[in-house]
Protein backbone atom coordinates (compact mmCIF):
# COMPACT_ATOMS: atom_id res chain seq x y z
CA UNK A 1 0.00 0.00 0.00
CA UNK A 2 1.09 3.60 -0.85
CA UNK A 3 0.31 6.25 1.91
CA UNK A 4 2.14 9.57 0.85
CA UNK A 5 5.02 11.27 -1.00
CA UNK A 6 5.74 14.80 -2.66
CA UNK A 7 2.90 16.12 -4.09
CA UNK A 8 1.98 17.18 -7.46
CA UNK A 9 0.09 20.52 -8.18
CA UNK A 10 -3.79 20.24 -7.44
CA UNK A 11 -6.22 20.10 -9.99
CA UNK A 12 -10.22 20.65 -9.86
CA UNK A 13 -10.83 17.09 -8.23
CA UNK A 14 -12.85 17.34 -5.39
CA UNK A 15 -12.46 14.35 -3.68
CA UNK A 16 -11.34 14.52 -0.64
CA UNK A 17 -8.05 11.59 1.53
CA UNK A 18 -7.76 11.97 4.82
CA UNK A 19 -3.75 12.07 6.21
CA UNK A 20 -4.56 12.10 9.89
CA UNK A 21 -5.76 15.10 13.12
CA UNK A 22 -4.79 17.38 14.78
CA UNK A 23 -3.54 16.66 18.49
CA UNK A 24 -3.37 18.93 21.37
CA UNK A 25 -2.01 22.52 21.32
CA UNK A 26 1.78 22.85 21.53
CA UNK A 27 2.92 25.86 23.28
CA UNK A 28 1.56 29.36 23.42
CA UNK A 29 1.77 30.75 19.97
CA UNK A 30 -1.10 28.61 17.99
CA UNK A 31 1.25 25.37 17.32
CA UNK A 32 -0.63 22.31 17.25
CA UNK A 33 0.46 18.69 17.55
CA UNK A 34 -0.51 16.56 14.57
CA UNK A 35 -1.26 12.72 14.33
CA UNK A 36 -0.24 11.36 11.22
CA UNK A 37 -1.71 8.22 9.32
CA UNK A 38 1.19 8.92 6.66
CA UNK A 39 4.07 6.14 6.90
CA UNK A 40 6.72 7.99 7.16
CA UNK A 41 4.65 10.08 9.85
CA UNK A 42 6.77 13.55 8.85
CA UNK A 43 5.01 12.98 4.92
CA UNK A 44 1.95 14.55 6.35
CA UNK A 45 3.73 18.01 6.38
CA UNK A 46 4.98 17.85 2.57
CA UNK A 47 1.13 18.48 1.48
CA UNK A 48 -0.27 21.82 1.63
CA UNK A 49 -2.58 23.09 1.51
CA UNK A 50 -4.55 20.65 4.19
CA UNK A 51 -8.26 20.98 4.42
CA UNK A 52 -9.28 21.14 8.25
CA UNK A 53 -12.95 20.75 8.63
CA UNK A 54 -13.36 21.10 4.65
CA UNK A 55 -11.67 24.43 4.61
CA UNK A 56 -8.10 24.81 3.09
CA UNK A 57 -5.63 25.90 5.65
CA UNK A 58 -1.90 26.47 4.71
CA UNK A 59 0.55 24.75 6.73
CA UNK A 60 3.41 27.78 7.56
CA UNK A 61 5.38 25.04 9.09
CA UNK A 62 6.05 21.51 10.12
CA UNK A 63 8.26 19.73 11.90
CA UNK A 64 9.53 16.51 14.39
CA UNK A 65 9.67 17.70 17.72
CA UNK A 66 10.75 15.19 19.69
CA UNK A 67 8.30 11.73 19.13
CA UNK A 68 6.21 14.20 18.21
CA UNK A 69 5.12 16.14 14.71
CA UNK A 70 4.22 19.90 15.08
CA UNK A 71 2.74 22.37 13.17
CA UNK A 72 1.88 26.11 12.49
CA UNK A 73 -1.37 27.12 10.93
CA UNK A 74 -2.53 30.04 9.18
CA UNK A 75 -4.86 32.06 11.23
CA UNK A 76 -3.94 30.21 14.37
CA UNK A 77 -2.21 32.90 16.45
CA UNK A 78 -2.14 31.47 19.61
CA UNK A 79 -2.86 28.57 22.38
CA UNK A 80 -6.77 29.25 22.43
CA UNK A 81 -6.86 28.93 18.67
CA UNK A 82 -5.07 26.00 18.50
CA UNK A 83 -7.24 24.47 21.41
CA UNK A 84 -10.47 24.91 19.02
CA UNK A 85 -8.66 22.44 16.21
CA UNK A 86 -7.99 20.27 18.73
CA UNK A 87 -9.39 16.41 17.22
CA UNK A 88 -10.04 18.01 13.63
CA UNK A 89 -9.33 15.82 11.07
CA UNK A 90 -6.65 16.90 8.19
CA UNK A 91 -7.28 15.49 4.82
CA UNK A 92 -5.72 16.53 1.20
CA UNK A 93 -7.44 16.54 -2.21
CA UNK A 94 -6.88 13.08 -3.91
CA UNK A 95 -5.14 14.73 -6.77
CA UNK A 96 -2.03 16.00 -4.52
CA UNK A 97 -1.00 12.60 -3.85
CA UNK A 98 1.60 10.88 -6.31
CA UNK A 99 0.24 8.32 -8.81
CA UNK A 100 0.82 4.94 -6.99
CA UNK A 101 3.54 2.40 -8.30
CA UNK A 102 2.36 -0.87 -10.11
CA UNK A 103 0.42 -3.04 -7.64
CA UNK A 104 0.15 -0.26 -5.42
CA UNK A 105 -2.95 1.05 -4.23
CA UNK A 106 -4.46 4.28 -2.39
CA UNK A 107 -6.71 2.87 0.48
CA UNK A 108 -9.12 5.69 -0.12
CA UNK A 109 -9.37 4.63 -4.11
CA UNK A 110 -9.93 0.72 -3.08
CA UNK A 111 -12.90 2.22 -0.73
CA UNK A 112 -16.54 1.51 -2.47
CA UNK A 113 -15.15 -1.39 -5.06
CA UNK A 114 -17.18 -4.07 -4.94
CA UNK A 115 -15.37 -7.41 -4.23
CA UNK A 116 -16.29 -10.54 -6.07
CA UNK A 117 -14.67 -14.05 -5.99
CA UNK A 118 -12.72 -16.10 -8.97
CA UNK A 119 -16.50 -17.84 -8.76
CA UNK A 120 -18.07 -14.83 -10.03
CA UNK A 121 -20.29 -14.10 -6.51
CA UNK A 122 -20.29 -10.99 -5.24
CA UNK A 123 -19.40 -10.32 -1.37
CA UNK A 124 -20.11 -6.46 -1.40
CA UNK A 125 -18.25 -3.35 -1.24
CA UNK A 126 -15.11 -2.26 0.76
CA UNK A 127 -16.22 -0.01 3.44
CA UNK A 128 -12.67 0.72 4.65
CA UNK A 129 -9.39 -0.83 4.87
CA UNK A 130 -6.79 -1.40 8.35
CA UNK A 131 -3.49 -2.51 9.03
CA UNK A 132 -1.97 -5.12 10.84
CA UNK A 133 1.20 -6.22 11.96
CA UNK A 134 1.26 -8.72 8.80
CA UNK A 135 -1.31 -6.78 6.14
CA UNK A 136 -3.93 -4.46 5.56
CA UNK A 137 -7.04 -5.84 6.07
CA UNK A 138 -10.50 -5.18 3.46
CA UNK A 139 -13.49 -4.90 5.06
CA UNK A 140 -16.41 -5.60 2.95
CA UNK A 141 -19.93 -5.15 3.74
CA UNK A 142 -22.61 -7.06 1.94
CA UNK A 143 -25.00 -8.93 3.16
CA UNK A 144 -22.75 -9.52 6.04
CA UNK A 145 -19.51 -8.21 7.34
CA UNK A 146 -16.05 -9.63 5.99
CA UNK A 147 -12.24 -9.52 6.90
CA UNK A 148 -10.29 -9.89 3.85
CA UNK A 149 -6.49 -10.10 4.52
CA UNK A 150 -5.27 -7.75 1.43
CA UNK A 151 -2.78 -9.88 0.07
CA UNK A 152 -1.86 -9.95 -3.55
CA UNK A 153 -1.52 -12.66 -5.43
CA UNK A 154 -2.74 -14.76 -2.79
CA UNK A 155 -5.99 -13.36 -1.77
CA UNK A 156 -6.62 -10.53 -4.29
CA UNK A 157 -5.95 -11.43 -7.44
CA UNK A 158 -6.94 -8.40 -9.57
CA UNK A 159 -8.06 -5.02 -8.91
CA UNK A 160 -9.95 -2.85 -11.97
CA UNK A 161 -10.53 0.68 -11.28
CA UNK A 162 -12.53 0.46 -14.82
CA UNK A 163 -14.98 -2.16 -13.96
CA UNK A 164 -14.59 -0.59 -9.94
CA UNK A 165 -13.59 -4.59 -8.70
CA UNK A 166 -11.59 -6.00 -7.00
CA UNK A 167 -10.90 -9.97 -7.63
CA UNK A 168 -10.48 -12.32 -5.11
CA UNK A 169 -9.66 -15.99 -4.30
CA UNK A 170 -12.11 -16.11 -1.52
CA UNK A 171 -14.99 -18.65 -0.29
CA UNK A 172 -18.20 -16.79 -0.63
CA UNK A 173 -19.08 -19.17 2.26
CA UNK A 174 -16.43 -17.74 4.63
Amino acid sequence: MVLSAPAPTRTSEPRRVALGRIGAPHGVRGWVRVISDTEPPENILRYRPWLVDEVETDVIEGRRHGNALIARLSGCEHRDAAATLTGRPIAIYRDQLPPPEADEFYWADLEGLKVQTLSGAELGRVSHLFPTGANEVLVVRGEGERLLPFVWGQVVKDVDFAQRRILVDWDPDF
